[in-house]
């Protein structure tokens, strides 16, 4: 009697779940099959489009942020819409643009925050909070850096891919810029490697302005060595399209160009004594 209770009860069970999947919109599951489809072929302008069309379905589940509404499909309804912001943050990085990389990654957050109790755990979660945490590290927002990481729990401080942005942070500020550009080799994730090269960017950016700055010249050898590249070729290439101002004759770069291109910045002394001989004769009638 017992065992046809239990069988009763499972069959219950499934036959609710069963209920649940045909409640599901059928429209939203064949544009999510579309939209994966064309990720997977990197048809970038159809994903595009389709994730817009994504997004406003998803707008329709009262169980996602910010409502949080119990229902019966709210688990699978969080699923689904976790795995679609999932993509679209890593969507964001195939198409090289960080401003969609930063609303996708805000709108994918409370999935792991507020509702990661609520679900199973998602393979993308530290993969994709490393590529955030990199993110603010090459648009040099240091201080939400240090924010992002206070969030973290001690697991996922630990995890490769956190790991990976934090000893990069350490090594920008100690200005070890040979261990920035070798991580590139080390990435935990294929996705990380379009950040690296915005940050070894950055990096070469600012040799190049302290370079001017000290040396009148340098020679081929020592500018290729200072600015990281692995031949005169990569050089060649790079002052080409971000230094054409920079002079390569006999073997050597020469600067003079860029200093006299640069605009000076004088300070006006005289002003800013006048300024404070008048502040300190208003604070003596004040007084």
């Amino acid at each position: 009697m017992q065992t046809r209770t239990r069988d009763s009860q499972f069959g219950d069970r499934v036959s609710r779940e069963k209920g649940r999947e045909r409640e599901m919109d059928p429209n939203l599951t064949e544009v999510s099959q579309r939209f994966k489809a064309a990720f997977i072929r990197n048809d970038f302008d159809s994903c595009t489009k389709l994730l817009s069309q994504l997004k406003v379905m998803l707008t329709e589940f009262k169980s996602l942020p910010p409502l949080f509404e119990e229902s019966p499909n709210a688990v699978h309804e969080l699923t689904i819409a976790r795995d679609i912001y999932e993509h679209a943050v890593v969507l964001s990085v195939k198409i090289e643009d960080q401003d969609a990389f930063e609303r996708d990654f805000f709108q994918l957050k409370p999935y792991y925050k507020d509702a990661g109790s609520r679900l199973p755990p998602s393979p993308q979660e530290y993969p994709i909070l490393g590529l955030n945490l990199l993110r603010l590290l090459v648009q040099n927002r240091i201080a939400e850096f240090h924010t992002e990481l206070e969030l973290l729990s001690a697991t996922a401080l630990e995890n490769p891919c956190i790991k990976h942005a934090v000893e990069l942070e350490q090594s920008f500020m100690e200005g070890a810029y040979n261990r920035v550009f070798s991580a590139r080799q080390t990435v935990p994730d294929g996705t990380y490697v379009y950040f690296m090269d915005l940050l070894a960017k950055t990096v070469r950016d600012e040799i190049s302005g302290c370079s001017e700055k000290a040396y009148e010249y340098l020679s081929i050898n020592d500018a290729q060595q200072i600015l990281m590249f692995s031949s005169d070729q990569e050089l060649s290439e790079y002052i080409k399209e971000e230094h054409p101002e920079w002079e390569v004759k006999k073997g050597l770069v020469f600067f003079q160009k860029a200093k006299e291109s640069a605009p000076c910045k004088e300070i006006p002394s005289l002003q800013l004594m006048n300024q404070t001989l008048s502040y300190a004769r208003e604070l003596e009638r004040i007084v």
